[in-house]
């Protein structure tokens, strides 16, 4: 992690870093207040908060599917820095309408603020690793990664909490000021002009075309189908946790808000954590070395997790808040289990993100990235559609846990052949 913790000090990193915070608390802080409104006051029947919760996150990822190809040719064929500029002033009016939403209780409206934020930061989502190449030495890359892997869940964390526990009428004020915080941020992320190889790029403005062209012409290099392939179903993995948390903590365990806002920080800590210590033990090395045991740990923690959840009992009708849960052995053994899922998530995924940035020309990172993003949307919108549709079909949430946890061996399998080719 070689001057991982100089680089929180300097302009080339410091700026953007507090950026990209930014966009990752403003996503979750608004999303949770959304989900905990619909779930908790709006929508009264189990089965509807079930679809709902799938629907938002499908929604949400729909557009990296969609812009991706589009948002990693602009990155690399131009300045990035006023990209991210762009980016985040339309995030103020995103905002404002998801603000109106909130405080209407207008659920399409709310919906519809979700998706155009999905546009944002599938945009910004290219620049903020193809980026780092461009600022960074080659082996402060991984470093860097690391911190902006750990950021983003941190981030995840702090949005989640206040998005959980704050009254709408706060949160509809609060997002627009974050908005706003995150495009002054901005305003000194250091210039990122396009490599000259990239200059005169000609972007294809055929979304669907260019999807294509570009998800081919990096697929069929077989050390990055493998990396992407190996991220995707994390990503997968992570839509199909995210998706049940609410409806999961509310139908399965008998508890409150305050318990889901607590599962996704918990979450949110160990992939924080994991990804700073696979950077500890990888000393600023681009490998996957221990990307293949740490997803299969990731997926015994998620079958106990499932045996957890499976047996518990709760006693009466009403909803237990965070202290009872807490009080109860049963609820220590789950929140262990999913901080053992996250820190493992963490050191899978981290090398992986580094080795899409360093092992293609960087005139070429943002196209990586960005063909990465689109299978791994695509990767998350099958899974919440699958998990729709399995849930309408009588599947209990609890047992989707199990359906989880082989999608971990699968991701296991394709680490390892990703570690015998390329380490």
């Amino acid at each position: 992690m070689t001057g991982s913790f100089a680089l929180m000090g300097q302009r080339r990193f410091l700026p953007l870093f507090a950026t990209q915070f930014l966009n990752a608390f403003n996503d979750n802080f608004y999303k949770m207040a959304m989900v905990i409104l619909v779930t908790f006051t709006i929508y009264k029947d189990p089965e509807t908060e079930a679809w709902f919760n799938a629907l938002a996150g499908g929604l949400f990822i729909l557009p990296f599917f969609l812009f991706s190809a589009l948002a990693g040719q602009l990155a690399d064929s131009s300045d990035k820095t006023k990209i991210i500029r762009i980016i985040k002033s339309a995030e103020i009016g995103i905002m404002l309408a998801g603000a109106a939403g909130i405080w209407l209780h207008n659920v399409p409206l709310m919906l519809l603020a979700l998706f155009a934020m999905g546009v944002h930061s599938t945009f910004f989502g290219p620049i903020k690793y193809a980026i780092l190449p461009q600022h960074l030495d080659e082996d402060q890359v991984l470093a860097g990664t690391g911190w902006v892997e750990a950021g983003t869940y941190i981030a995840i964390l702090g949005g989640t909490i206040v998005g959980g526990l704050t009254p709408p009428h706060f949160a509809m004020v609060g997002i627009i000021i974050v908005a706003i915080i995150g495009r002054l941020t901005a305003t000194y992320v250091p210039a990122a002009p396009p490599e000259a190889e990239a200059e005169n790029l000609v972007i294809d403005h055929n979304v669907f075309r260019s999807s294509w062209r570009l998800v081919n012409s990096t697929m069929h290099i077989p050390r990055l189908f493998l990396a992407i392939v190996s991220i995707s179903f994390f990503w997968a993995i992570g839509a199909i946790l995210a998706a049940q948390f609410p409806p999961l903590v509310k139908n399965a365990l008998g508890a409150d808000k305050t318990v889901a806002t607590m599962f996704t920080a918990i979450f949110s800590v160990g992939v924080a954590v994991g990804s700073i210590v696979v950077n500890r033990l990888l000393k600023g090395q681009v490998s996957a070395r221990y990307s293949p045991g740490s997803v299969i740990v990731m997926g015994l923690f998620v079958l106990d997790l499932w045996w957890s959840v499976k047996g518990w009992k709760h006693a009466d009708d009403s909803l237990m808040g965070w202290r009872e849960f807490l009080s109860i052995t049963a609820g220590d053994r789950i929140l262990l289990d999913l901080l053992g899922i996250a820190i493992a998530g963490g050191m899978f995924v981290v090398p992986l993100y580094a080795f899409l940035t360093t092992t293609v020309a960087k005139s070429q990172t943002a196209r990586t990235v960005a063909a990465n993003n689109i299978v791994n949307s695509g990767f998350m919108v099958a899974a919440t559609l699958l998990l729709s549709v399995l849930i309408a079909l009588g599947l209990t949430i609890d047992d989707t846990l199990l359906m989880v946890a082989v999608m971990c061996l699968v991701s296991a399998w394709l680490a390892w052949r990703l570690h015998k080719a390329c380490d």
